[in-house]
């Protein structure tokens, strides 16, 4: 592991290269780079690079330079908020290529609405924890207005920070954690070298609940395969149950060319769930979450339904009526509506009642040769451009 220091130069503003979905609007602001991790077999982020932290100063200058592009932003807008496209250019043109960097993400932000902010990369929980209190108390100083400030997380560092530094770092500000959890079934989890255990996963969890944040826990379907598919989902569901997130996330597995684990795919050593056999684990997982009140969320176009979505125990057969209901489609429509969610045409199953639509996709496959036997392996194909 690299570990940048204080002496390091500063180059200017810094952002990495991803975010939650959910944190689409949010100001990213980077605290460490990459992932010190950086082993899990179905991961492509940040592989062939090394793991730093930026030094706390460095950080602080980046939420500096927000700032003062902020408060020219405000000046350059009228009573509406709307700003001339000409003031914006003259703006711009005054400034270097690093602080133009900073003046564009904080006119993203501006348009958000700049109600939340992102700590980036992989794990910002990893830095000591009064330096991450002191960022989080510049940033606060700086947009006392924002209502949220997350970042990412693994269950192993999280589960060794004490319980006061935790209780320190939401009362300084953080109020939202996302962690990878994928998987609650410690073969799975050795399987895709994880570097974590079911047990890190609920004490982490725990932890974090316990110190008042939010805890958003992503569950990645598939990712068992087809042998440990049924351990998978009941070990998974098992540790929510013991942890009782606020947010439960599904991110389908995909596995492009670039992974780790497309070796063991292409090598046979794994076995990949079709749509069909992914969607029943999907169910069975759903039909074991007992006792909590998470919310749900299918917010990614890796997963075939972007409906399943809900506050347990409440929604549970609403989530699990939708893949009840694709499940007893006849082939044909089951098809129309994978190709059609894949490519982007549909939402929701209702959407294929459409005729016009529902025309559109039945001459698409009839054109490109899909059909209910070879679907999967097309799907296969087009979801692994979204990774």
């Amino acid at each position: 592991m690299s570990k940048s220091t204080q002496k390091e130069k500063y180059t200017g503003f810094e952002q990495g290269p991803i975010r939650p979905p959910s944190e689409a609007y949010s100001l990213l602001i980077r605290v460490t780079r990459n992932c010190p991790w950086n082993k899990c077999k179905f991961c492509p982020v940040y592989k062939e690079s090394k793991f730093s932290l930026r030094p706390v100063e460095h950080v602080k200058k980046d939420i500096d330079a927000v700032y003062k592009h902020i408060k020219a932003i405000r000046d350059m807008s009228d009573a509406s908020g709307q700003i001339l496209r000409e003031n914006i250019d003259a703006y711009v043109a005054k400034l270097s290529g690093s602080d133009n960097r900073a003046f564009q993400a904080a006119l993203q932000w501006y348009a958000g609405g700049m109600e939340s902010v992102f700590l980036q990369d992989a794990n910002s929980m990893i830095i000591k924890p009064h330096e991450l209190i002191g960022i989080l108390s510049h940033l606060k100083n700086c947009f006392p207005w924002v209502v949220r400030i997350t970042t990412y997380a693994r269950s192993r560092t999280v589960s060794r920070i004490g319980d006061e530094d935790l209780k320190a770092i939401a009362n300084a500000g953080l109020n939202r954690i996302h962690i990878g959890m994928e998987s609650g079934s410690d073969e799975v989890l050795t399987m895709m070298r994880k570097g974590t255990t079911k047990e890190q996963h609920i004490m982490a969890g725990q932890k974090v609940v316990a110190a008042g944040m939010q805890l958003s826990e992503y569950v990645m379907p598939g990712l068992g395969g087809r042998s440990l598919s049924r351990t998978h989902a009941l070990e998974s569901a098992d540790a929510l149950n013991q942890i009782n997130p606020d947010y439960i996330r599904l991110r389908t597995l995909a596995i492009p060319n670039r992974v780790p684990l497309f070796e063991d795919y292409k090598a046979g050593r794994f076995e990949k769930l079709t749509d069909l056999e992914t969607i029943e684990e999907i169910l069975l997982f759903l039909d074991h979450l007992e006792g909590i009140e998470s919310k749900v969320r299918s917010d990614h176009i890796l997963n075939l339904f972007e409906e399943i979505e809900g506050t347990l125990p409440y929604d549970k057969d609403k989530m699990t009526g939708v893949i009840k209901r694709f499940l007893s489609m006849d082939p044909h429509d089951r098809m129309l509506y994978q190709v059609g969610r894949r490519l982007g045409h549909l939402r929701r199953i209702d959407d294929l009642e459409d005729s016009r639509v529902r025309r559109e996709l039945t001459d698409l496959c009839s054109k490109n040769g899909i059909t209910p036997e070879n679907i999967n392996d097309v799907t296969y194909e087009v979801m692994k451009r979204f990774i």
